[in-house]
């Protein structure tokens, strides 16, 4: 019998359940004792190695504040890189999420192509996609927007077609009725339900994008990442903490601003 406590109802596990839960657990504990061993982790190699993060920590205060001269531009660059990268994202993920949703798309292989490429787009790190751009294109924040545009556009499309799945099916059958074509029924039917969605998707990644072109500046996409590594290469650890904090200060001001308008977006 199920045990009652207050108004929900717990009930009971088998024997055989039990076994099966134990049994999992056990497979889990293995499971990451036998990666720990794998990657070699080790806390007292992490305790013994405090000495010498202190002593790089220590080399880094005051922070050199006479870089910050030089970093607007490299700053704006940055911002840039993510807004061209969020951009390149949603007209790449869009048109494929439009593809990939059951809802709006009968046919099983332009599903399954458009699935195919979302997940090979997003399966491929950000930081391949730019390597790839950079050889291409040649040094700057322009390979850095597109590594970011193709590696995002393949997340937001799949979040795209998750949303367009999920909204109130009388709307599109109210206008199909009608006689309205696909591309009316996409317009009126299912962009009003899912912008909110889309805004807010739009958003979070911009963000995302903030930090990760800071990153991609490091193999030569531009940015303040390109600075930052140059100081690191040069032994200037007091630049270096101060690009730090305006990376800080920066992405803590993007996160901010874009939770405001999310919440004011979505109610």
């Amino acid at each position: 019998m199920p045990r009652i406590t207050g108004l929900a109802v717990q009930p009971r596990l088998s024997l055989g359940g039990r076994a099966k839960f134990l049994a999992y657990l056990a497979g889990g504990a293995a499971f990451l004792a036998w990666s720990a061993n794998a990657l070699e982790l080790s806390g007292g190699e992490l305790f013994r190695s405090l000495p010498v993060i202190g002593r790089y920590l220590g080399r880094m205060i005051p922070p050199d504040w006479s870089a910050l001269d030089g970093l607007w531009g490299p700053t704006l660059d940055t911002i840039c890189i993510a807004l061209w990268g969020t951009v390149i994202a949603s007209a790449i993920g869009l048109p494929l999420g439009i593809l990939a949703a059951k809802n709006l798309n009968s046919s099983r292989i332009l599903r399954s192509s458009a699935l195919t490429i979302l997940n090979v787009l997003r399966s491929v790190s950000e930081l391949i996609w730019a390597i790839f751009f950079v050889s291409a294109v040649g040094l700057g924040p322009f390979p850095g927007a597109l590594a970011l545009g193709v590696n995002f556009g393949g997340i937001l499309g799949r979040l795209y077609a998750e949303a367009i799945e999920n909204v109130d099916p009388k709307p599109l059958e109210a206008l199909r009725a009608t006689g309205a074509n696909r591309v009316q029924t996409i317009l009126f039917a299912v962009m009003p339900q899912v912008l909110p969605q889309i805004v807010s998707y739009n958003l979070y990644w911009f963000e995302v994008g903030v930090r990760s072109a800071t990153v991609l500046g490091m193999i030569g996409a531009g940015g303040i990442g390109f600075e930052l590594v140059t100081t690191i290469r040069l032994y200037d650890f007091r630049q270096t903490s101060a690009i730090l904090l305006v990376i800080l200060g920066l992405v803590t001001l993007i996160d901010q601003a874009s939770a405001l308008l999310r919440s004011s977006i979505v109610k």
